[in-house]
């Protein structure tokens, strides 16, 4: 609004072409939403009960409504790492939106069963995967299926034979000491140090893979799912179902896409929603993006947490090889051989202890019920084994030497553990839950 002088030296207001030009839609500003009310007094939702405009996922589903006060995150200062959808055809069918979930590609339903449309004859909803057929087929698809083209199980599979080879490592080391009978000669140089250093090195590449799905996750959210609609045998009667079911050919995730390890899915190319300026690999994010949304990522902090501890702990497995272990002096091994293995297993465990976080609604509340808590879980065991096994190890006495050796053993069952548990998951990618009823 302007003032403009007439005439008669009077004054009157002039409307500028400013005013009518709408606001924009969604601003810069990284803060979330605020709530409805234009009152000053309102104070902004945190940053983990509601996404940012230009963050929000799934916007272009447009059969999907996001349920506002379903958006949840542990933590306030990050983003959020859950949400639900209610899909418009079937009200018994909620999308289950997780942050890890989208970074593994994977689709998750959640199915009520206190809504009428769930004991519709005209509408069939999946099978839990919960069952015990459904577990079974799980594990017979570990036997028989290896997408090498999907970095999620990349993933799962390095993490997977890194820690057959630290159990391995463990037994080198370990074994010794309870019965000294089965000792050959070098056992513990030439076989702990060599696996100790071909251990350290396959963590190193899947730490990377790791970091590399968490730069690379699809920032818009994939549905994954499509509503078929089949004519029954009662056609002449008119009726008509549907079913919700898994459909590849409308996912974005990069994982259904056997040409490139990270990058784009079939369905996100015409849509070219892969990411910030069209890119298909990320090799770091920029400095806006890293400010605005990825210091504020589970995904990403917890992935950077174990790729600084996988490349420090590297250091003691360096060392560990015959012709430098036992060319060390007492001070150099200290410094270099279990130093690093107390920083790597400090980075193992917060790794393992965002990676928990993440899947829970509440900081204090575990998810018994997710795979995602379980691998977090036995990975947060394994980083406390090997950091445990450098701090016994400073000590010379032989009491504390076994300790470090059973801190190892012990630890690397656990990193196998959630290795396994992850390879189960990376290749499920529809599961389907039943929601318990809300008190």
């Amino acid at each position: 609004m302007s003032l403009q002088s007439t005439p008669e030296g009077r004054t009157v207001p002039v409307q500028s072409s400013l005013d009518h030009k709408e606001m924009p839609s969604h601003s810069a500003d990284p803060t979330p939403m605020t709530n409805s009310s234009d009152s000053p007094k309102d104070s902004p939702l945190k940053r983990n009960a509601a996404f940012h405009p230009g963050h929000e996922p799934l916007k272009h589903e447009h059969h999907l409504q996001l349920e506002k006060s379903r958006v949840t995150g542990p933590l306030s200062f990050l983003n959020p790492t859950s949400a639900h959808y209610r899909h418009e055809s079937q009200p018994d069918v909620r999308y289950k939106w997780t942050s890890r979930n989208n970074r593994k590609g994977r689709h998750a339903i959640a199915i009520d069963p206190q809504q009428p449309g769930s004991a519709d004859s005209k509408h069939s909803t999946p099978r839990p995967t919960s069952s015990t057929s459904s577990i079974a087929h799980g594990i017979w698809r570990m036997l028989t299926y290896y997408p090498f083209w999907d970095i999620s199980f990349d993933i799962a599979y390095v993490f997977t034979i890194g820690s057959v080879i630290w159990v391995i490592n463990a037994f080198f080391v370990f074994l010794p000491l309870i019965r000294p009978a089965s000792e050959f000669g070098t056992e513990e140089l030439y076989g702990g140090g060599i696996t100790a250093f071909v251990g350290a090195t396959v963590f190193e590449v899947g730490s990377f893979l790791l970091m590399a799905e968490a730069l690379n996750e699809n920032q818009s959210g994939c549905f994954g799912w499509a509503l078929h609609r089949a004519v029954s045998h009662k056609e002449e009667e008119g009726g008509e179902g549907a079913k919700l079911e898994p459909s590849k050919s409308h996912c974005s995730h990069h994982h259904s896409n056997k040409r490139n390890l990270v990058g784009i899915g079939h369905a996100a190319e015409p849509r070219k929603e892969v990411g910030e300026n069209g890119r298909s690999w990320v090799w770091w994010p920029s400095r806006e993006e890293l400010r605005t949304r990825y210091l504020h990522s589970f995904g990403f902090l917890a992935s950077f947490s174990q790729l600084i501890g996988a490349s420090i702990f590297w250091v003691s497995g360096l060392t560990a090889l015959p012709g430098i272990y036992d060319r060390m002096s007492r001070p150099v091994t200290i410094i270099f051989y279990w130093t690093p293995q107390v920083l790597g297993g400090s980075g193992f465990i917060i790794s393992g202890t965002l990676f928990m976080l993440e899947t829970q609604s509440k900081w204090w509340k575990p998810a018994f019920g997710t795979l995602g808590w379980w691998i977090g879980f036995w990975n947060l065991i394994g980083g406390i084994g090997f950091t445990m096994c450098p701090a016994f190890g400073y000590d010379e006495n032989s009491w504390a030497q076994y300790q470090a050796s059973c801190s190892t053993f012990w630890g690397s069952w656990a990193f196998l553990i959630g290795s396994v548990i992850q390879w189960y998951e990376s290749l499920e990618k529809f599961p389907v839950e039943v929601e318990k009823a809300e008190k």
